[in-house]
Order: C-alpha cells, then structure tokens, then sequence
C-alpha cells in the first residue's frame, strides 16, 4: 500500500528534514507514526498524501510509483486517500453536515445516501446536534471531530491522521480510535501520527518511529518514542 525505498525530503534548498527512509507498509495494515516534535511526522505524511516531492529515492502510494506518475493522474490518486491535518482545513461558510457531506458529493453519491452515511457518522462522533453550525461556531475538539468524519466519510484505501485525538478529551479520543479500527477491519490502511503513548499502550498498532529525520528502532519510552513490542516495520 505504501513503499519508501531511501526517500529524502527538503524544504527549498534548505537540509533534508527526512533522510534515508525505508518502509514498507502492508495493505490494511494499522500504524502508528511517532517521535518528538519536529522529528518529521508531519512531513512524512505530506510525502504520503502527494503533497510534496522527494528530493531524492523511491515512493510507492497505491501500488503507483509516484516518479512514474503523471500530473493529471494526481487528483484521481488523492481521492483514495483521507487526511486529517492538525489545522483541520475545514470550510468555514459550510455547515457541518455539507463539511462532511463533501466527499460523497464530489464523488456524485445519491443524496438520500448522502444523509443517511453523514448522520450515522456524525452521531458517532458525538455531533449529531451540531449538523447546522459551522466550524467557527464549534470548538476546536469539535472542529477536529468534523474534519475525522469528512476524512473517514467515503472509506478510503488509505487514511493518514495527524494528531487526531490531540483536541479531545480520552473518552472521545478513545471512541475516535475505535472508528478508526473499525474502518481498518473493512480494509483501510491506517497511519496515524501521533505523540500520546498512553493512547498507544491503549491501541496497540505497528510503529514507525522518526528521530531527527531519520527511522529508529530503539525501544518506546515516555521521553524516547520508540517500541515495547509494537512491531515496526521500517527496513
């Protein structure tokens, strides 16, 4: 589902901010991508949703080498892929309802489709009295919920979650994981990005984990970020 073969990535003519990467991930496999702040989640995840260019090595998205891979054919791969950003990226003159309607409309669902899978989702995340408002009138716990519920909405091949349950208290971070396995036992690939090892020990998923740019395998600690016994798979 997803293939890094010696993958650098910078910003301008700036140092690489992720070097020598190699992993492969499995399709529907469940992982988890973690390290300290600025150690390059976020930048790895932009490699991961064509969002940025390598500056040198291999990527495979989709079984697709992305080198290989024309422009126009971008837009077609993306929309097999959910994203949630840490800025959320909502529309902010849009209702909740039409936030995360918006998937399935652009993909020209039947409108009676449309509502059914939008409240059902919507009562799941716990905003099913909020179809109406729109993202400046919610709180950004709220805000986050949305944009899960948009990214998870049309049940892409892949998701990529940057700090989801970062803006939630544990017993919706909880509820939020719980529907990102259960997307996963349908056949999405899962890579979450995060920082809270407590929610780990909780789920217990494959990591990846990045020091400073680069993969590590050293062991997961509160101050260290690696694994007990999660499995990664870099190579």
């Amino acid at each position: 589902m997803v293939r890094f073969d010696n993958v650098g990535m910078r910003y301008g003519v700036g140092q690489e901010v992720l070097r020598d990467i190699s992993f492969d991930l499995p399709r529907g496999s469940f992982t988890y991508l973690t390290g300290a702040s600025g150690a390059g989640k976020s930048s790895l995840l932009k490699l991961m949703f064509l969002a940025h260019r390598p500056s040198r090595g291999m990527i495979e998205i989709l079984g697709r080498d992305l080198s290989r891979l024309p422009r126009q054919a971008l837009p077609e791969l993306r929309r097999q892929i959910g994203v949630v950003y840490q800025d959320f990226r909502l529309i902010d003159h849009m209702t909740v309802f039409d936030n995360v309607a918006l998937p399935l409309r652009l993909s020209r669902t039947a409108e009676a489709e449309v509502r059914a899978h939008v409240d059902e989702l919507l009562g799941w995340v716990g905003l099913a009295d909020r179809t109406g408002a729109t993202p400046p009138e919610l709180s950004g716990g709220e805000q986050q919920r949305v944009a899960i519920a948009r990214a998870v909405i049309a049940r892409p091949r892949l998701l990529l979650a940057d700090e989801p349950t970062g803006s939630v208290d544990p017993d919706m971070g909880d509820r939020l994981m719980h529907l990102f396995q259960e997307l996963n036992r349908i056949g999405t690939t899962i890579v979450i990005a995060t920082h809270d090892i407590a929610m780990m020990e909780r789920h217990r998923a494959a990591v990846l984990r990045l020091v400073r740019g680069e993969l590590s395998a050293g062991p997961l600690t509160a101050a260290g970020f690696g694994s007990t016994g999660f499995g990664g798979r870099p190579h």
